[in-house]
């Protein structure tokens, strides 16, 4: 079944709001529950509304994550998800679900995302483990306070999946990070290129050129 449409994303935090709230008092201090506005396309200021926001550390006006990104690059893809990984910037696990509305149009304005911090599961798993979720494989979300440190996530996570730390990778290497990066949506972010390079220790220049080979095959 369809989500329903929403012309504002007011019109959607006027419905969203006790939702959250029933969700968040409901389930515990330790589920997170976060409206993402992604009407404007600012994705370095997202969130519109926020429960429990003390898991991730974020508020009101704080970023989307790389999934928020990888919108932006098939916004006609079904882009819900349910019981996927997260991980906040002091690596706890977090259990994601993620719910995107549209207006009449099909422009995704808004999200609703749920994030539910798994440690006092985990510090209880052989007593409770039949009650944790399946560890599903694929990249994990990266949940960040700020855009800076869900690129920092990105940037990490994608450097991990080549297996070599920058100073040893020859220029393949580096051309894969940023293909990884560029699929993950992260050169949406401001200035994405310049720390991408100082990460790989490239220069800006051959950071653009690798990124057009990318783009150009």
């Amino acid at each position: 079944m369809s989500s329903p449409r929403f012309e504002s994303i007011e019109g959607l935090h006027a419905v969203m709001a006790p939702v959250m709230k029933a969700v968040a008092v409901a389930v515990g201090e330790h589920c997170e529950v976060v409206l993402h506005d992604l009407s404007s396309r600012e994705m370095d200021q997202t969130i519109y509304a926020i429960e429990n926001g003390h898991i991730s550390g974020r508020t009101v006006g704080g970023p989307s994550t790389d999934r928020g990104l990888a919108l932006i690059k098939d916004e006609a893809a079904d882009h819900n998800a349910f019981g996927y990984r997260g991980r906040t910037p002091d690596g706890r696990e977090l259990h994601c679900s993620s719910v995107y509305y549209r207006n009449q149009a099909g422009s995704v304005i808004g999200a609703l995302c749920i994030n539910v911090d798994l440690t006092a599961l985990e510090n209880a798993r052989s007593i409770i483990s039949s009650l944790l979720p399946a560890d599903e494989e694929g990249p994990e979300e990266v949940v960040g306070p700020n855009i800076d440190s869900v690129l920092d996530g990105m940037m990490e996570s994608a450097i991990g999946e080549i297996g070599k730390p920058p100073p040893v990778m020859v220029k393949e290497d580096r051309i894969e990070v940023l293909r990884i990066l560029e699929e993950r949506g992260a050169f949406h972010i401001k200035r994405a290129v310049d720390r991408v390079a100082q990460r790989l220790g490239i220069s800006k220049v051959t950071a653009y050129s690798y990124l057009d080979t990318i783009r150009n095959p």
